[in-house]
């Protein structure tokens, strides 16, 4: 296998000469939906190479974009997602009841969105504090009534919390810690935020799911890191903090939900944490050529995909596609599918209805355009939620719609 090294530092341990592992050319920012007005307007896009650390073995892009750029105008709202509203009431539930919590303690949640998470414990009768860069979505968390900070979150915000004594008894960090440029100042913010008894709950796709799954479409500019267990250990070692549970996860094709507490804590470490440290040094974390064969599997998928695609478009077959999502966005420009390919994409936020996806430019409707146009054959863009949209369209496929699933091999479902 051809290895290449790139002049870069590592975000985690700063080591020079990174090996690239994938590159999927420049291409626009996933979530940057240009509207009707804008379409005539170039795109800006960016480089998306992935690179692996032979020194702490972190996956992670060669190249940032400035976090302002990607995140203070959002349109992605977790809520549209039942499985996620519902994923989080059972977490918060589980701590609540495990920790004792009440009145007299706070939760926080970095990246906190529009307060999916945190309503279930502003119900549970525990105070809470969202911290949410993105203004228009941290509006309609005000609007629930939670409390939230307009602010990217960092060593210095965790300081100046704690130094206000807002220090909290658990700290959520779903699905954030990928998209954080300094990933150090990151860990550092939670160790000084963090009250010595407390915990930080942080969940983020395993980067072992990706390599056997072939999900090389959660790779966008705004995920910046791909975490395995081992690369998450030394890093929060190095910041002051204690890896003492680890649960994997079915959600967004494959995640692990981390537990963590202040180095100084007394807690013992589970021994799912040894064992798994264990197994991902079996399957290879820690060489490149694991990495190496990703790509030549995502060729592979890529060939694959449009081969099906192509072939009913010859049988004149109809096709659309669901999701506006980010992953969606790579997928769709990673493999060149676009207009003369699909018609449309429909989505359930309202936020994205209206707009177009990156690159490809195709229109975004509401899922009923569905049953409107009654397509063939839907490319199911964001098949991490593949069960919950395939039970939302049950009509479309009792009229005999039929769903394209790509991941990790096309599939009709």
């Amino acid at each position: 296998m051809q290895r290449r090294r790139l002049d870069v530092e590592c975000r985690a341990c700063g080591r020079p000469d990174l090996d690239l592992i994938l590159a999927l050319g420049r291409t626009p920012l996933a979530n940057a939906l240009p509207t009707a007005e804008q379409l005539d307007d170039p795109e800006p896009v960016f480089p998306l190479d992935v690179v692996f650390c032979p020194g702490c073995t972190l996956v992670q892009l060669a190249e940032s974009v400035p976090p302002e750029q990607l995140f203070s105008d959002y349109l992605y709202f977790s809520s549209f997602s039942d499985t996620m509203v519902q994923h989080a009431q059972e977490l918060v539930g589980r701590l609540v009841a495990e920790r004792g919590l009440g009145a007299e303690h706070l939760a926080v949640e970095v990246a906190s969105n529009d307060g999916y998470l945190l309503q279930h414990y502003q119900r549970a009768g525990v105070p809470v504090l969202g911290i949410e860069p993105a203004a228009n979505v941290a509006r309609v968390a005000a609007d629930k009534g939670i409390p939230t900070l307009v602010e990217f979150f960092g060593r210095a915000l965790g300081a100046r919390l704690a130094a206000e004594g807002r220090r909290a008894d658990v700290i959520h960090a779903n699905n954030v810690l990928a998209h954080v440029p300094d990933l150090c100042g990151f860990v550092a913010g939670l160790a000084h935020l963090l009250k010595p008894e407390g915990v930080v709950v942080i969940e983020a796709p395993y980067v072992k799911a990706m390599l056997d799954h072939v999900e090389f479409d959660t790779i966008y500019h705004e995920h910046l890191c791909y975490f395995s267990l081992t690369a998450l250990e030394r890093l929060f070692c190095q910041e002051g903090l204690r890896l003492v549970d680890v649960e994997p996860l079915p959600i967004h094709g494959g995640s692990l939900r981390y537990f963590a507490v202040p180095a100084a804590a007394s807690a013992v470490p589970s021994p799912r944490v040894a064992q798994m440290l264990s197994a991902e040094k079996a399957w290879g974390v820690d060489r490149v050529e694991t990495y190496l064969a990703f790509r030549d599997r995502v060729a592979q998928l890529g060939r694959d995909l449009r081969r099906m695609l192509q072939d009913c478009k010859q049988q004149g077959k109809r096709l659309a596609a669901y999701g506006a999502a980010a992953k969606g966005s790579t997928l769709l420009n990673t493999f060149g599918i676009g207009r003369d390919v699909l018609e449309f994409v429909v989505d359930r936020s309202t936020h994205k209805q209206g707009r177009y996806m990156p690159g490809v430019q195709l229109p975004i409707h509401p899922p009923a355009k569905l049953l409107e146009e009654q397509p063939d054959y839907v490319l199911l863009l964001t098949w991490n939620f593949a069960d919950e949209i395939l039970e939302q369209q049950a009509e479309f496929r009792r009229r005999g719609g039929k769903f394209i699933v790509p991941i990790p091999t096309p599939r009709v479902a």
